[in-house]
């Protein structure tokens, strides 16, 4: 984590990353052939395959979360997020594999899958002897693979099998907190000579911010390249922007890691349109910091806060193993939409960023979708179920709430 102490978007820097790299119309359909303001969903045309949404517990720094909590968090029922991804840390004490046990445990008996990022390998291990900054030894790299291998072992021997293991948190930022100093070189070598004894799938390089020129170390070094899975990163600053060398090569591209502080209903509608750029851009997976804080999606008395709200629309509706479908992503002003399928399942997310209701159609291409449900999240309104709207023709004509998150879910 890069810790915050302000707002890490402001709306006017969001407004520059949409303005550069997130208002096209993604669509095949050339905006002549739409009804003004319209919105095509192509069925016929995938692009990423979800694996979900998720975020962190930390139980060696805040309390664990308890059982209620996990099962608000990851239920997929009425009044429950949703969420299919938990991330933990790999503490560097052995001793302390235990903390990540019972929650992990639950989370995945829900159906989540579990990540683990290190934020420093055993002080012992490292070139300052101290779990704060310093690099890892020339002559610790195989201990280091060792320590991760030891850790995703116990986990699988306690009923928590982890999905994918990180090399790092966050190592290319200075902190006062546990952290580790990588360069682009020393992640190539690691991956290179000692990966392979982790036995898991792997996720590289989590920087702060997305930079992508470890990435681009990493992806084009062959060897180093087929030792990875998944390309992850956080978004602290650096805004959302897709990967094209990280599809080329065949890897998942994850955003593993944000938080804002602002627990108003606009900071929380920031949220949203964040998911939706990371969606646009390509990603696989967005992942929230904490899930249990004041700015979470549960707050530190447990209850689904305004930003978990946000969440569910998106988390208790694609589901993973859905692929996004291409739509046109703004095709009004203050309107922001993209679109899901998965087996029978059709799921279109639009958010209303404007102050006042707003009609959109929607026209789906490829298919016929007869009736969708619909669900909202606004300043009064808490993923509300509103019944069902019958298409014609295959377009759905509705008025969105001001302010507002709107999932079209069809069966």
């Amino acid at each position: 984590m890069l810790v915050k102490h302000t707002l890490l978007y402001t709306g006017i820097t969001i407004a520059l990353i949409w303005s550069a790299a997130g208002c096209s119309k993604e669509s095949a359909t050339s905006p002549e052939e739409l009804p003004a303001g319209a919105a095509a969903i192509h069925l016929d045309q995938s692009s990423q395959l979800i694996r979900g949404f998720g975020g962190v517990n930390m139980p060696g720094w805040i309390p664990d979360l308890t059982p209620d909590q996990i099962q608000t968090a990851f239920g997929t029922g009425e009044g429950q997020i949703g969420l299919s991804i938990l991330r933990i840390r790999v503490p560097h004490d052995p001793s302390a594999f235990a903390l990540e046990v019972p929650a992990a445990r639950l989370a995945h008996t829900l159906g989540a899958i579990l990540i683990a990022s290190p934020w420093t390998p055993p002080a012992w291990m490292k070139t300052n002897r101290n779990i704060v900054g310093g690099s890892l030894s020339d002559t610790s790299y195989a201990s280091y693979a060792a320590h991760l291998q030891a850790f995703a072992g116990y986990m699988a021997a306690n009923g928590a099998p982890l999905y994918a293991v990180s090399v790092q948190n966050e190592p290319d930022v200075t902190v006062s907190y546990e952290s580790c100093d990588w360069t682009a070189a020393q992640l190539v070598r690691f991956l290179r000579q000692n990966v392979a004894a982790i036995g898991t799938r792997i996720i590289v390089p989590e920087s702060y911010n997305f930079n992508p020129a470890t990435a681009d170390a990493i992806l084009n070094d062959g060897t180093a390249a087929a030792a990875v899975d998944i390309i992850g990163g956080h978004i602290y600053g650096g805004g959302v922007r897709s990967y094209p060398l990280a599809a080329s090569k065949g890897k998942e591209l994850w955003m593993t890691e944000h938080l804002e502080t602002d627990t108003d209903w606009i900071g929380a509608l920031f949220t949203a349109t964040e998911i939706h750029d990371c969606m646009k851009a390509g990603m696989n997976a967005y992942i929230w910091w904490y899930i249990r804080r004041f700015y979470g999606p549960i707050d530190d008395d447990g209850r689904v806060t305004k930003r978990g709200w946000v969440m569910a629309q998106y988390a208790r509706f694609v589901r993973p193993g859905c692929v996004r479908v291409n739509a046109t992503a703004h095709p009004q002003k203050e309107i922001y939409v993209t679109a899901y399928k998965g087996g029978s399942r059709v799921i279109v997310v639009a958010i209303n960023f404007g102050a006042a209701a707003t009609d959109q159609t929607f026209i789906v291409k490829g298919e016929s979708v007869l009736t969708f449900k619909r669900y909202t999240t606004s300043a009064s309104k808490d993923c509300l179920a509103e019944g069902k709207i019958r298409t014609a023709d295959s377009q759905l004509t509705v008025t969105l709430d001001p302010e507002s998150v709107t999932t079209f879910a069809a069966e």
